[in-house]
């Protein structure tokens, strides 16, 4: 037991299951509820600015976090599914603290030893899956924004890597970059119509 916490609980959820780019990126934190933090809610409700401030507080304040991630061509080989759960799977085993429940955003656990439960909207309700949707849309975002350095005619900073109007245009202009998901089917029609063999 730690500081009179009778069970300790780990919150999980993950950002980048829709986008055509990048990694799937997960987080899982244990909250001090000696320290609690306010205004937790599901990640895609706050604005940036709200994000960026409640992530620097999660950091300080929770007994412990960390990020989980499946890359592309790890998507690609296993599908998007089996990426999300092994992306989970990496968040929790890399917790410095054991959580004794884990609590995951949405309708299915990762096959692991943890005992846990699945909450279909968790990231709203469960102040830990909040903070967990908070850490890993914040390090998600900052993932794209550096891509959209690297690639600037892509738009990344704007999309996310979403399949907005807008990415669907510049891939169908441009043809995927090495960080796109080769699976995923407007990916694969974007090659096709550059030439572009997929493997």
């Amino acid at each position: 037991m730690i500081r009179g916490i009778k069970v300790i609980i780990a919150g999980v959820d993950e950002v980048g299951r829709g986008p055509l780019v990048g990694a799937v990126v997960t987080a899982a934190v244990i909250l001090d509820p000696n320290n609690p933090i306010q205004g937790l809610n599901d990640s895609k409700k706050l604005s940036e600015t709200k994000r960026l401030k409640l992530a620097a507080e999660i950091k300080q304040k929770a007994l412990c976090w960390a990020l989980g991630r499946a890359e592309p061509h790890e998507i690609d080989e296993i599908n998007i599914l089996h990426a999300t759960m092994l992306a989970m799977t990496r968040a929790v085993d890399a917790l410095s603290v054991r959580p004794e429940f884990v609590k995951v955003d949405g309708n299915r656990l990762p096959k692991w030893s943890y005992q846990g439960e699945a909450i279909v909207k968790g990231d709203g309700s469960v102040a830990e899956i909040s903070a967990a949707s908070i850490l890993a849309k914040v390090a998600r975002d900052a993932e794209m924004d550096e891509l959209d350095q690297q690639f600037p005619q892509y738009g990344f900073a704007k999309h996310k890597g979403y399949p907005t109007k807008l990415h669907m245009q510049i891939l169908a202009e441009h043809g995927p970059t090495k960080h796109h998901r080769m699976s995923f089917k407007p990916v694969i029609k974007a090659m096709e119509q550059h030439g572009i063999k997929h493997a």
